[in-house]
């Protein structure tokens, strides 16, 4: 069992880090404040090659691998836990186009996507379902070459700032559940296509919102896939996200106890640092120990996609376990920092509302327990 990188890997991951610590630390708190990315940066990492590198050579990716898109999103969040989803979308939605898509139209968007050019958003989740995806009402009807879209998509990351979504609506009849379901690329210029944005506690910079779709045509040769495919289109990419998800939140963990072991030790009370005190050092090693061991899941995880083996039930674990064990982690740090702590002059607050979300978006933690549940005792023995 090797755990080491390859020179390519560490080569990109250096990278990344630098980039993160030089340019994207210091905008962290700016960003959550202004709500908005800065597009020049989101340029910068992508012609680094910092976006989606596990996409193909003839796209404009760099052909590095699964393991290689985890060490880079596991570097920039560590500084920007926000602009770090924008690999998150970018490799989510780039395998979906490059698996799906016909070459025109991928050869038209990817390229742009990888160099940062533009951002793609996931527009699956609808008012009355979220997790129960096969339940999708957005209706999408064909009229000659082209579908008219009619419908509401709802909690979209990055709803109002992505220049194109995939949308997943029904081509089926209602009783044919996740069978009836489509996915189109739709640009986000065309007519009949109204934006919303919700105000949220965390993740402010990529932001949450709604797209509702008045008679939206769209050409048929955007469909992505055959018809009535796009349901498991969608769940084969969400394997490899939910590891992404999971370093992304583990990656914030991970600094927030290397600021606080640091702390620790320089911080004295009653004549000692506080490290001496078994009631935080103890506490700090036992975080460090869960941290350590869940990276490494996330980390098998990718090692599996890259080899083609069955992942499904570790990429569920990531992803109830990694945001949960996040959040609980950065709270413990920021206890430790006292009233410094809580305040916003330092990260830790933020980091807890960031990661937070991920806790509900992408698969709440108990769908992802079902998942491993079903893949363990049969689909039949845990209905639900």
């Amino acid at each position: 069992m090797d755990f080491a990188l390859s020179p390519e890997q560490e080569a990109i991951g250096e990278t990344a880090r630098r980039f993160a610590q030089d340019r994207l630390a210091p905008l962290y708190r700016k960003h959550d404040l202004t709500g908005q990315f800065d597009r020049s940066l989101i340029a910068e990492m992508g012609a680094l090659g910092l976006i989606a590198p596990e996409l193909p050579e003839s796209y404009g990716g760099l052909g590095l691998g699964y393991v290689a898109a985890g060490v880079i999103i596991e570097s920039i969040a560590a500084a920007d836990f926000n602009i770090a989803y924008i690999q998150l979308l970018a490799s989510l939605n780039g395998h979906i186009l490059a698996d799906h898509a016909p070459p025109e139209l991928a050869g038209q968007w990817l390229p742009r996507l990888m160099r940062g050019e533009i951002i793609i958003a996931l527009a699956l989740t609808e008012p009355q379902g979220g997790s129960d995806v096969a339940r999708l009402q957005l209706k999408m009807t064909r009229e000659g070459d082209s579908y008219v879209l009619n419908g509401e998509k709802t909690s979209i990351s990055m709803a109002d700032q992505a220049d194109a979504a995939i949308v997943f609506g029904r081509t089926g009849r209602p009783e044919d559940g996740a069978s009836g379901i489509t996915a189109l690329l739709v640009d986000m210029t065309s007519s009949g296509i109204h934006r919303g944005r919700f105000s949220d506690h965390g993740q402010r910079a990529i932001g949450r919102g709604s797209l509702i779709f008045d008679n939206v045509r769209v050409s048929a040769a955007n469909r992505l896939g055959d018809e009535g495919a796009g349901f498991k289109q969608v769940m084969q990419g969400f394997d490899f996200s939910r590891a992404l998800i999971g370093l992304q939140c583990l990656a914030v963990a991970e600094t927030s106890l290397r600021e606080t072991w640091q702390y620790a030790q320089e911080r004295h009370a009653f004549g000692q640092p506080l490290s001496a005190f078994q009631g935080v050092s103890h506490m700090l090693a036992e975080f460090d120990t869960y941290v350590t061991a869940a990276r490494l899941l996330c980390q098998k995880t990718l090692w599996l996609k890259d080899a083609g083996l069955p992942h499904s039930a570790e990429a569920a674990m990531v992803k109830w376990w990694g945001p949960k064990l996040a959040y609980e982690t950065i709270h413990q740090c920021l206890l430790v920092h006292g009233h410094a702590g809580y305040s916003v002059d330092l990260p830790f607050e933020q980091r807890m509302r960031d990661v937070l979300g991920l806790q509900i978006g992408d698969g709440t933690a108990q769908v992802m327990k079902t998942i491993v549940a079903r893949i363990r005792a049969g689909r039949k023995n845990v209905p639900y």
